[in-house]
């Protein structure tokens, strides 16, 4: 695998901002075929897309934890948009997978390939409150030698309310799956809502994709994709990944999984301008968020 510590700027593709390596595959990402019977989980990033990943695996195992085992999270579930060099792209891995197939994305709803609602698939989407994510996602541009220099929480900030992040602001992202879901198959999930009763939003999850469980089932689904027993769990953490491509020694990729800790990062003149720029994005939808337990 080639060195990726270089940080590549991020670049532009149909208007939204994504990582330079993810730029080079993106006409492959557009043109990829959805198969019938494809489930995507969809998220902006850092808002629970690899807890909700182990979950689905989990739930189609039939709660079996050694099924799981089988493989990294980011092999059983690939990530569409995902290419770097020297690794198969997510859409390779996408094109090798035998179905039902699971596929993780962060596309924003309009640049959301047809193919999949043309195939009628289904779509899993979670959503978490905007100071936390910023918080999580300034943690990783630090540890993921992928994404360009995140500069102090402060200049990442302003970038993330810009905009200038990859994957785009998050506002219209939300906002954007929050109204399709009135057209299309899409369960919509909050973080918040995962950790305040995680077992009823796994008995939600399974009722989308039609399968049932047991209550000892959903109990062994709600123990193994404990925050705790996933930093724990080598499938799932992203320990296997190289330190060339994650250093984990900047920070995990598990950091905390919490709601609330945008307040051990936020001064109080942040909190006050970015309340500011929440409420100007939010003021045209009905979405609403909390932004502590």
């Amino acid at each position: 695998m080639k060195d990726m510590t270089s940080r590549p700027p991020i670049k532009v593709v149909d208007g939204m901002p994504i990582l330079g390596p993810f730029a080079e595959n993106w006409e492959n990402v557009k043109t990829f075929q959805a198969r019938a019977g494809d489930l995507v989980i969809c998220t902006y990033p850092k808002s629970g897309t690899t807890w909700m990943s182990e979950i689905v695996d989990l739930i189609f195992s039939g709660g079996d934890a050694q099924k799981t085992q089988r493989d990294a999270i980011y092999l059983r579930v690939p990530f569409l948009e995902f290419a770097a060099p020297g690794m198969p792209s997510g859409t390779e891995a996408l094109n090798r997978m035998e179905s039902p197939r699971v596929i993780k994305s962060h596309l924003p709803v309009e640049l959301f390939p047809e193919t999949f609602w043309e195939k009628n698939c289904k779509v899993i989407y979670v959503a978490r409150n905007a100071k936390d994510v910023v918080v999580s996602y300034y943690h990783f541009y630090r540890m993921a030698v992928v994404h360009p220099e995140p500069g102090t929480w402060e200049e990442y900030l302003d970038a993330f309310m810009q905009g200038k992040v990859a994957f785009g602001p998050w506002s219209s992202h939300v906002k954007g799956w929050w109204e399709v879901r009135r057209q299309r198959d899409v369960l919509y999930l909050f973080y918040e809502d995962m950790l305040e009763d995680p077992k009823r939003e796994i008995q939600k999850v399974a009722e989308f994709i039609g399968k049932e469980l047991s209550e000892e089932v959903l109990e062994k689904i709600h123990q193994r994709t404990s925050f705790q027993a996933m930093k724990d769990n080598p499938m799932a953490n992203y320990t296997t990944i190289p330190s060339s491509v994650m250093d984990h020694s900047i920070s995990p990729f598990m950091r905390k999984g919490r709601c609330g800790d945008w307040k051990n990062h936020f001064t109080v003149a942040q909190n006050e301008r970015f309340d500011e720029y929440y409420g100007r994005e939010m003021s045209d939808t009905d979405l609403s968020f909390r932004f502590q337990d």
